[in-house]
């Protein structure tokens, strides 16, 4: 009975409404529907080894949009769906880990537009201060208002599979650039 009840609750826990979209995740893919202020975005990825295909397909009753589709470098590990700029229109953060040992963090990122298409967001390359002792590892998540990276700190002499430094925290806020949305590094935590 055990056996039954733990698959039984956890395919409740994905499927469940409280929990915003829905997932699977297999060995060679990456399966999520989410859905926020009247758009819903269906991430699709597939492929084994280092490579997948990935597809966003956005979906509003107030106009059509156009699927995105791109091969990324790594395997998707995540997606949410935020307003970060609080402009009333959604955008789609797809989270990528690379292969191999290092296993750096990517982002694929895309805002609504008032048309049929959807607007690149790009994040700011890490460089200066906050760039010291990265080596890969890292997390993203959506964290009040703020797209937020995480990532331990490697000292020098420190292995790939045992970083001392502690981990650093990225809380990026999304601005309007010169021609797209960029993340821009707002504060930087270490602990």
């Amino acid at each position: 009975m055990k056996r039954l009840l733990r698959p039984l609750a956890f395919a409740v826990l994905l499927l469940s409404p409280g929990i915003n979209g829905s997932a699977w995740a297999g060995p060679g893919g990456f399966a999520k529907t989410l859905s926020l202020q009247g758009v819903s975005f269906q991430v699709q990825a597939t492929g084994e080894g280092s490579q997948q295909q990935l597809t966003i397909t956005p979906r509003s009753a107030k106009r059509p949009y156009k699927p995105i589709s791109q091969t990324v470098d790594g395997r998707v590990v995540g997606a949410e769906v935020a307003d970060l700029n609080s402009n009333s229109l959604p955008e789609i953060y797809v989270y990528v880990q690379s292969a191999g040992s290092g296993s750096y963090g990517q982002l694929v990122a895309y805002s609504v537009i008032n048309s049929d298409q959807l607007s690149p967001i790009y994040l700011q390359e890490l460089s200066g201060d906050p760039a010291k002792g990265y080596q890969g590892h890292d997390a993203f998540s959506v964290v009040e208002g703020c797209l937020v990276r995480r990532f331990p700190i490697y000292k020098p002499g420190d292995s790939n599979a045992k970083a001392t430094g502690g981990l650093r925290q990225i809380c990026y806020k999304l601005r309007n650039g010169e021609a797209s949305w960029i993340l821009r590094p707002t504060s930087v935590l270490q602990f």
